[in-house]
């Protein structure tokens, strides 16, 4: 095993310490880049190693402040950054001073080579079907087409946050009108809050398999699953499968409470996918505070496969 790739031991402890939502992305520059929600919520940070192992000790370094009121001013949410048709481009929720609970989901983009270089210009809200509680926004591309996918509470307001896909017309435009792929249903989306949030695309084998976050941020967030034949209508929801039962849990005997909100890379030689997500070393969290617990921490862990080629993430 080259020493860069991620053991046994690696997945005993946290990554990255006391950052929340993480993205990695593998350019082919050679670099992870690495960015996530801070404790504070009131920047967004990136860091970048020649291995996942590498970003524990990488120097983070600020790219984009809050403003000091209105849009983009509170909760600073789980950034994720993308190499899109020559420029980098960051995806990111923010609420407002006056409004911390007007959450929204928001885009940067930077047309130099280096992310750490350059401008990182607000292009505005990525606005969608209709004006509500939008966050979570990632993006993925397959046969050609840009999609996003994202959290959103529906018209109905029924549920706190449901997921939605919509092909892009461009970086910072959705093509619409969206479709609903999936709402808290089972207990275990709906233990405390009625959530589904923080996707994640994973493409291997011939599918497409959306993770997504549900429940409360406490020690009952988990991990649920979506899978699509990669040659289907990724637009219409009945060519996505939805597992039954989460897909990744609270684990007291490895110490690891409430994971969830992952990202996905790969080993340098591409052969091994790594899953990135969040979670406490306790379970000990006031609920109503638990958002402002800062010990939400990365991990890495290698993920493997079914006989059905399925992924296995516990």
């Amino acid at each position: 095993m080259n020493i860069t790739d991620i053991t046994e031991n690696d997945e005993k402890r946290p990554l990255v310490e006391q950052r929340a939502d993480p993205y990695v992305y593998f350019h082919t520059d050679g670099y992870y880049y690495f960015t996530a929600s801070t404790p504070e919520y009131d920047r967004i940070e990136l860091r970048r190693a020649w291995s996942v192992k590498g970003l524990a000790d990488a120097a983070p370094m600020v790219i984009w402040r809050k403003h000091s009121s209105g849009p983009m001013s509170w909760h600073i949410w789980a950034p994720e950054i993308h190499f899109i048709d020559g420029k980098w481009y960051i995806y990111f929720a923010a609420g407002r001073a006056e409004d911390p609970w007007w959450i929204r989901t928001w885009v940067l983009e930077n047309s130099s080579s280096d992310p750490f270089c350059g401008e990182w210009e607000e292009k505005g809200m990525l606005e969608s079907e209709w004006d509500s509680f939008m966050l979570d926004c990632t993006v993925f591309q397959n046969r050609g087409s840009w999609y996003a996918v994202w959290a959103q509470k529906r018209k109905e307001r029924e549920e706190n946050s449901a997921l939605f896909i919509a092909k892009m017309e461009s970086p910072t435009k959705l093509a619409l009108p969206q479709t609903l792929l999936s709402v808290p249903e089972f207990d275990w989306e709906c233990r405390g809050f009625r959530v589904n949030e923080g996707p994640a695309v994973l493409q291997r084998n011939g599918k497409i398999f959306l993770t997504y976050s549900a429940s409360a941020t406490d020690a009952t967030y988990c991990m649920g699953l979506l899978t699509a034949d990669d040659g289907s209508d990724l637009l219409d929801a009945k060519n996505w499968r939805k597992s039954e039962k989460p897909v990744l849990v609270t684990d007291e005997s490895k110490g690891i409470f409430g994971p969830g909100h992952n990202s996905f890379t790969t080993s340098r030689d591409g052969k091994d996918d790594y899953l990135i997500y969040h979670a406490r070393p306790y379970a000990d969290v006031d609920l109503a505070f638990a958002l402002y617990d800062p010990n939400r921490h990365a991990w890495v862990k290698r993920i493997k496969y079914d006989s059905d080629g399925n992924p296995v993430f516990m």
